[in-house]
């Protein structure tokens, strides 16, 4: 990204392994005030969403904008069940471990926080 494009950018949310169970935010890798918003979304919805930290699985692809400063969030759907299960980059990596009704919900929930997110100030 180029200088304004990274001055230009409010946040950036990150939508990672969606489907596997309902949704989870990972908190240790997200912006507080991103949280909170998102638990408005949920909470006037009435959405599913907790937090999940996968801090020893792995990363993300908002890695890259944390290091530009640039607020971030990450939702995503690993359960150490389904990370004891072996899905993730395997051959059991299939569309027919999605759970439809979880990766419905969570396209709810994003598509309410991001017309949230549109609407609001950042803190930026």
């Amino acid at each position: 990204m180029t200088s304004e494009q990274v001055a230009a950018t409010d946040a950036m949310v990150n939508m990672d392994t969606l489907g596997l169970a309902p949704s989870e935010i990972w908190m240790s890798h997200s912006e507080k005030w991103l949280i909170q918003m998102l638990a408005q979304v949920a909470k006037a919805t009435n959405l599913p969403v907790s937090g999940m930290d996968v801090d020893k699985i792995g990363s993300s692809d908002s890695e890259q904008f944390a290091k530009r400063n640039i607020p971030r969030i990450t939702v995503h759907s690993l359960t150490q069940e389904a990370w004891n299960a072996n899905i993730l980059h395997t051959t059991n990596d299939r569309i027919s471990k999605i759970k439809m009704d979880d990766y419905y919900q969570t396209y709810q929930l994003l598509a309410a926080y991001l017309a949230f997110l549109d609407q609001h100030e950042t803190q930026r």
